[in-house]
């Protein structure tokens, strides 16, 4: 049993560089992009919002799409922030949390949350708010990994880590991430004509190596974990990962949960929150 119990380290990890970040899971976000806008049905001509957008994943899918000029993006790390308005100087961003949106009622034609309802404090809350500056009849969208049915990037990490440590906290009690879910929090938040769906990309690592370095750059859950191993447990812990992967190069398939919803027309949370 590794010596850590890290019961707390799920709300960590995520005061770091847009670099770390970019390498720990940009490698998957980032294809995940364009197959999660297409769920959402973002097309040319509408203006979108980017909630909890990181260092730009979703953001740069969207600007190919649609112009700096028609997409806001959102998030509460200031290092996320810099270094987005710095990749995409015309896109307006705003140092925020999703459930306090400093947004306007009925300003977008769509809002999406990629990998975010899962760390967000208040995930009805967050989704309301994503309604609410959400035109009636737009598209309000969010995914969240598989991490409870082994669907996750991070999921093989996971299990190697509670092989060795029951205690290891995974990911697979945070919100949205089983099956129908992210559908029943939708609802919660007063979504109309929700849909679900699974998603998935493939992504290959062509050395082991380039697959481990990333945990150990303190990102979320899991780099939080890996960073309050001693030496020895991380070193054990790395290993134990060798052995249940395969031989490199090899491919990593993720899948997401992914659900849709509509802005209803008439609802509590279309109100004007003040101060916007």
């Amino acid at each position: 049993m590794l010596g850590v119990r890290p019961n707390t380290l799920l709300v960590l990890g995520f005061a770091v560089s847009a670099d770390a970040y970019d390498r720990f899971m940009g490698r998957y976000s980032v294809p995940l992009a364009p197959v999660f806008a297409d769920f959402a049905g973002v097309t040319s001509g509408q203006r979108v919002l980017d909630v909890g957008c990181g260092p730009g994943a979703l953001t740069s899918e969207l600007v190919d799409r649609l112009g700096s000029d028609s997409v806001v993006a959102v998030d509460p790390s200031s290092s996320f922030v810099e270094a987005l308005q710095e990749r995409h100087p015309r896109v307006e961003v705003h140092e925020a949390d999703a459930e306090v949106l400093p947004l306007g009622s009925d300003s977008f034609d769509g809002a999406l949350a990629q990998l975010v309802v899962h760390f967000m404090t208040d995930p009805v809350q967050g989704l309301r708010e994503m309604l609410r500056v959400t035109k009636p009849g737009g598209v309000v969208a969010a995914c969240v990994w598989d991490f409870v049915e082994g669907g996750s990037p991070l999921s093989q990490f996971w299990a190697t880590a509670r092989g060795l440590d029951p205690a290891a906290p995974g990911e697979d009690a945070l919100p949205g991430t089983r099956r129908g879910h992210l559908t029943q929090l939708l609802v919660e938040a007063q979504a109309d004509q929700v849909e679900e769906d699974a998603l998935s990309i493939t992504v290959q690592h062509d050395t082991f190596e380039e697959w481990w370095a990333p945990f150990e750059l303190g990102v979320g859950p899991a780099g939080s974990y890996v960073a309050a191993l001693n030496s020895l447990d991380r070193r054990r812990l790395e290993e134990r990962c060798r052995e249940s992967l395969p031989e490199a190069p090899f491919m990593v398939t993720a899948v997401v949960w992914a659900a849709r919803g509509r802005a209803a027309p008439t609802t509590a949370c279309r109100a004007e929150r003040p101060g916007t």
